[in-house]
C-alpha cells in the first residue's frame, strides 16, 4: 500500500503553513522519509461565517514547483475543482506538470463542494455532476493525445489539441493515473466509466460510513460492467497530532499522535484492499511527517 501526505496549503492546516518556503521544506523532509506520495487540496477560498475567510496557494503551480525540488515522490490531486477550471486548459497544465516531473502525477478530480468559493469568484454552481461529466469528455481525450471537438451545455472544444503532446498518453501503460473522488450515484457511475482510483475521505479507524461508500462503488461498477479490480482504492485519513487541536475540522475518528496506533490503522486499511492513503496532518510538520514514517515503517515491517 502506497502512503501519501496532503501538504499544507492554508494557514489553518497549522502554524507557519500556507506559503511555499514551508511547503518545500516539508515536500523534501517527505521524499526522503520514504513517503509515497504528496497530495494538494484545490480551492479558491474557505469561508465561514463563524470563522471568516482562509485560502490557500494553487495547487497545480504547488505541485509544479514541489516537482523541480523532488526527485522520486509522486504528486497529486485531492482533487481539483473542476467546476472553476476550464477542461481544456487543465489538461493543458496537468500534461506540463507530468512533463516537469518526469510522470509523476496523479490528476485526481472533483465536483466541488463549498459553495462561498463559487459565489465570491462568481462560478456557477449549479450543475455540478452534469458539468463534471462533460469536463471529462474534454480534458480524458486530451490526455490521451487525441484531438477533441465536443459541444456540450456548459463546455466546448473545436479541434482541440495538446502540442506538444502529452508525455504519458492515458490509459496506455506508464499512463497519468486518473482519480475521481465522490460518493453520489451519479459521480460513481463515472468513476466506474473513467477512472483508475476512486478516492474517499476522511477517516481513521475504517468504519461503517467507509464500508457503505465501497458497496455503492461495487454498485457502480456493476451497472457499467467494470471489473472492480481493475480500480485503485485510495482513501484520505487523518492524524491529529495534537489530539483535539484547532483547524479546518479533521475526521470524526482522527488517528491518535502514536506509531503503533497509526501503523495498526494502515493494516486494516490494507487488509480491506486499499492501495493508497492520503493522510492529513493536523498540524502539518516535520514531526508529524517523522511520526508517519515511523509507523510506515511499523506497517510494512508487518507486511
Amino acid at each position: 500500500m502506497q502512503i501519501g501526505i496532503v501538504l499544507p496549503m492554508a494557514e489553518s492546516d497549522g502554524p507557519g503553513t500556507g506559503r511555499w518556503p514551508r511547503i518545500r521544506e516539508l515536500a523534501r523532509h517527505a521524499e526522503a522519509r520514504g513517503i509515497d506520495s504528496l497530495w494538494v487540496y484545490d480551492h479558491l477560498l474557505f469561508r465561514s461565517p463563524a470563522e471568516g475567510d482562509d485560502g490557500s496557494l494553487d495547487s497545480l503551480t504547488v505541485l509544479t514547483a514541489a516537482a523541480a525540488v523532488t526527485d522520486r515522490i509522486r504528486l497529486g490531486t485531492i482533487v481539483l475543482g473542476t467546476g472553476f477550471r476550464s477542461p481544456g486548459i487543465t489538461a493543458r497544465m496537468a500534461a506540463t506538470l507530468d512533463e516537469v516531473s518526469e510522470g509523476r502525477v496523479i490528476l485526481g478530480l472533483g465536483v466541488g463542494w463549498h459553495e462561498p468559493e463559487y459565489q465570491a469568484f462568481g462560478v456557477p454552481f449549479d450543475h455540478r455532476v452534469g458539468r463534471f461529466e462533460e469536463f471529462l469528455a474534454v480534458t480524458l481525450p486530451l490526455l490521451r493525445g487525441e484531438r477533441v471537438t465536443f459541444d456540450g451545455q456548459w463546455h466546448q472544444a473545436a479541434d482541440a489539441v495538446l502540442m506538444p503532446p502529452p508525455p504519458r498518453p492515458t490509459r496506455l501503460p506508464g499512463h497519468m493515473p486518473i482519480l475521481i473522488a465522490g460518493k453520489g450515484e451519479r459521480v460513481l457511475d463515472l468513476v466506474a466509466r473513467h477512472a483508475d482510483a476512486w478516492n474517499a475521505a476522511w477517516f481513521g479507524l475504517p468504519e461503517e460510513r467507509y464500508t457503505l461508500r465501497h458497496t455503492d462503488l461495487l454498485r457502480a461498477c456493476e451497472r457499467v460492467d467494470r471489473d472492480p479490480a481493475t480500480l485503485e482504492v485510495t482513501v484520505g485519513l487523518s492524524i491529529d497530532a495534537a489530539w483535539g487541536g484547532g483547524g479546518r475540522p479533521l475526521a470524526p475518528n482522527a488517528l491518535p499522535p502514536a506509531a503503533d496506533a497509526i501503523a495498526r490503522a494502515l493494516d486494516a486499511w490494507r487488509e480491506l484492499g486499499v492501495g493508497h492513503v492520503q493522510v492529513d496532518l493536523r498540524p502539518a510538520g516535520i514531526e508529524v511527517i517523522d511520526l508517519l514514517a515511523d509507523a510506515t515503517a511499523l506497517h510494512r515491517g508487518a507486511a
